[in-house]
């Protein structure tokens, strides 16, 4: 007898112990740690995607960062792996993924534009048609560039530092998609 609650005293900490380190938002559940280009990282924050006057959702998101911040210009300007991996919980076109680029980027990182182009350019041609539950992930590697995955499936990298500052800025910079989008990845 004594066995078995021990048995079960020991499955419930499991368990318990599997829920407490996931975050949730919409259906959409991440873990608070990741292993990431060989470093640890933590959950900073999820935020929701919200597009129209309706505001549809389009996708969960989840900033994973070496020391979480809620200051946008910290976790900017670190220089450590970062992930931003998006879940969508709504079909999006890559017509529409493309034009949200080239939107974020001009509101977002309007001075780095012409050095930027041809890396947006080939950010675009990395980014299909994604389908409700599908995972877009943005993998910042310092000294290299932007990892570009689907579903963990690594489709091609984009250059550069200032790329990788420039893509996570359209999140984290002073014009995102929606406020509530920065204001939780941030974690606030």
């Amino acid at each position: 007898m004594k066995r078995i609650i021990l048995l079960l005293t020991a499955i419930g900490i499991a368990i318990s112990s599997g829920v407490a380190s996931a975050k949730e938002l919409k259906g959409v559940t991440f873990p608070d740690k990741k292993q990431v280009a060989g470093s640890g990282l933590l959950l900073n924050g999820l935020g929701l995607r919200q597009a129209t006057m309706l505001n549809v959702s389009v996708y969960v998101a989840a900033l994973y960062v070496a020391s979480p911040s809620s200051d946008p210009h910290v976790i900017l300007g670190s220089n450590t792996p970062k992930e931003l991996s998006l879940r969508f919980v709504r079909d999006v076109g890559a017509s529409d993924l493309k034009k949200a680029w080239d939107e974020g980027f001009a509101k977002n990182a309007r001075a780095e534009l012409p050095a930027l182009k041809a890396r947006i350019e080939k950010l675009k041609s990395l980014t299909p048609d994604i389908k409700k539950g599908e995972q877009l992930t943005f993998t910042l590697k310092p000294g290299t560039g932007v990892e570009v995955s689907i579903n963990g499936v690594v489709k091609g990298l984009v250059e550069g530092d200032d790329f990788s500052k420039a893509l996570l800025s359209i999140w984290l910079g002073d014009n995102p998609p929606n406020p509530r989008l920065k204001t939780g990845l941030l974690g606030s």
